[in-house]
């Protein structure tokens, strides 16, 4: 499996608890030697700070950190400061966003959309950044249809992306057919797919309704069936994510990335099955 781009997503922790937990995640996670770690921005300020933090905490103990930054709400000045405080810590890859506009908050900031803020990294720090974007097997929530997304994404990239990273998915053939399309729309980057494990079923559907995440009938049913049996949920789960990352990888997918929601037992328990010889 070392030839597979392997990371694992967090979000900053917002309070001291939540940093300790992280932390005591990250221990257990790092066993499994991920390529990365990226970790979450938050638009308009809420979370920027915290994003810095735990990607200096991951840089101090030794691992490769990837911080989001998005454009949303940001002015090009705001950008560059942090663009100049990312390269002086000897940060090299970002993941690129066009971000979501918080709630109640007045503009949409002085770059619009995520080719555009890959073009100003560009343009202001050349290679510098290895930078990974966006990618949406089942589409954007947002765009007005499948083909409108696929020529945004396919701008972003043509901007001077390096890689994408899909939202996760449930549905292993809706990653090939796009995969497929951007081919053909001349995208040669690598695309990789975005994992998330099933843990707790109200949460998952509350933030697949939110981003266009599709959970096939027949999963949603089985898990509404178990109830609140957390143990049936997670052992389900672990099943399908599973099987659906050895469909993934043997047909041709250069990586997986774990939306691992601060937490080390989901993802461990699908990595350990896909590669046996990880350390427990």
């Amino acid at each position: 499996m070392e030839d597979h781009n392997f990371s694992i997503e967090f979000f900053p922790p917002k309070t001291a608890e939540g940093a300790d937990k992280l932390r005591a995640a990250r221990g257990k996670l790092a066993e499994l030697q991920p390529k990365y770690f990226s970790v979450t921005y938050g638009a308009g300020g809420s979370t920027q700070q915290g994003t810095l933090g735990t990607v200096l905490e991951i840089l101090g103990e030794g691992h490769a950190a990837a911080p989001h930054l998005s454009c949303i709400g940001a002015t090009r000045e705001s950008l560059r400061e942090v663009l100049a405080q990312y390269k002086a810590h000897g940060i090299r890859r970002i993941v690129a966003l066009r971000g979501d506009l918080p709630s109640g908050y007045g503009g949409a900031g002085e770059l619009r959309y995520a080719n555009e803020l890959v073009e100003f990294i560009r343009a202001e720090t050349g290679d510098w950044f290895h930078i990974e974007v966006a990618a949406y097997p089942e589409m954007h929530p947002q765009a007005r249809s499948p083909q409108d997304d696929l020529q945004n994404f396919v701008r972003k990239v043509k901007a001077g992306a390096n890689g994408a990273i899909t939202q996760y998915f449930f549905n292993a053939d809706a990653y090939f057919a796009f995969v497929d399309n951007a081919r053909r729309a001349g995208v040669d980057v690598p695309i990789v797919a975005g994992i998330m494990p099933i843990t707790n079923y109200t949460q998952l559907s509350r933030f697949s309704e939110m981003c266009g995440a599709e959970i096939p009938r027949w999963v949603r049913l089985k898990l509404a069936s178990f109830g609140d049996d957390a143990a049936s949920i997670k052992a389900f789960g672990a099943d399908v994510v599973t099987a659906m990352c050895e469909r993934l990888l043997a047909g041709g997918a250069p990586g997986l990335h774990f939306y691992s929601m601060n937490q080390a037992a989901a993802t461990t328990a699908i990595w350990q099955r896909l590669v046996p010889s990880t350390p427990r």
